[in-house]
């Protein structure tokens, strides 16, 4: 991959004085997330289709208690996927709680396995695209989207070189401190979503920054932007970010292969007439090609999650959907 045209940076750690010391998290009411990690973490010396095929039984296990997942999963499936049958659906909606089962067991590659084996592992197709978009010296947006392999093309793209990422921090204290760090030891910078400063300057160092805007949002960016033909409350902010940095915007998909044998990361070229002076308009060029990749591998898309909740409409609250 081409290199930054000034020093690489190295891989930094979280500063001391930003880590929460671990000893915090002992209390009772993180025993079960221990308790997870730790089965995570002993199943990480397992070959990946044994580890898939564990991950694949958590998952239809999560399908038979998690009534409310499952039922947000069912409402997005139908709106979304209209032509579908029942039948169908009901399937698409069990598949996809084996891919979050699968998900789970893969946070022991993403923090715990060797670049080595994930190089065996994963195979990219388009790498071409961001070399040239490196050489231009601005940096690269890899525009990423809400897929059960969302972690594992975070942690893929730093196969190739000095990567930043971009991240929301999750509810749950114990894991928002493990992510922290996990995601310093394997990349340049782990930027939280309201640091932009950051994006920025890591993009003015030439390096990649890993960057999923694609989930529920309405802050001051916000705009309703069609998603399968469904009204939904949209980031449109990548526009600005490429107009203000001058980096290119590359669609940037992971995918789990489907013998489980590994993953394919596809880099595709950066957009071209990008930003085109239409936020909305640069954003509906990105939801289709998240539609198109959703139709490829449906069941790997993140249908457990209210990405159609508005102020004013809430499917979610509807009754009538089998579960």
């Amino acid at each position: 991959m081409a290199t930054s045209s000034s020093p690489a940076p190295t891989r930094q750690a979280v500063h001391d004085a930003e880590r929460a010391p671990l000893y915090r998290f002992l209390a009772p009411r993180f025993w079960g997330v221990w308790f997870a990690l730790g089965v995570v973490r002993l199943a990480n010396v397992l070959p990946l289709r044994a580890q898939l095929a564990f991950g694949r039984s958590l998952g239809r296990l999560a399908h038979v208690f998690s009534r409310r997942d499952r039922r947000i999963a069912s409402v997005n499936i139908a709106l979304c996927l209209p032509d579908w049958s029942d039948e169908q659906r009901r399937r698409l909606v069990k598949a996809h709680f084996e891919s979050l089962g699968c998900a789970v067991v893969e946070t022991g590659l993403v923090w715990w396995a060797s670049d080595a084996r994930l190089k065996r592992l994963v195979q990219f197709d388009g790498v071409e695209h961001l070399e040239r978009a490196l050489a231009s010296g601005r940096g690269a947006l890899m525009l990423s989207a809400h897929f059960t392999t969302l972690e594992m093309g975070a942690r893929a793209l730093t196969l190739l070189g000095p990567t930043s990422i971009m991240y929301l921090t999750p509810d749950n204290p114990l894991i928002a401190e493990l992510s922290r760090r996990m995601r310093s030891r394997h990349t340049v910078q782990a930027i939280s979503a309201d640091q932009i400063r950051d994006l920025l300057q890591s993009l003015k160092k030439n390096l990649p920054v890993w960057y999923a805007p694609d989930q529920r949002f309405t802050d001051k960016n916000s705009e309703i932007v069609p998603l399968f033909g469904q009204p939904a409350s949209s980031n449109v902010a990548t526009s600005r970010l490429a107009k203000i940095s001058g980096a290119p915007v590359l669609p940037y998909f992971p995918e789990r292969r489907a013998d489980n044998t590994g993953y394919v990361v596809r880099i595709h070229p950066p957009f071209d007439n990008y930003p085109s002076g239409d936020p909305i308009a640069d954003t509906r060029r990105f939801h289709e090609l998240i539609e198109t990749h959703v139709r490829l591998h449906p069941d790997q898309y993140l249908w457990a999650y209210k990405r159609f909740k508005r102020a004013d409409f809430d499917p979610y609250a509807r009754t009538g959907v089998d579960v």
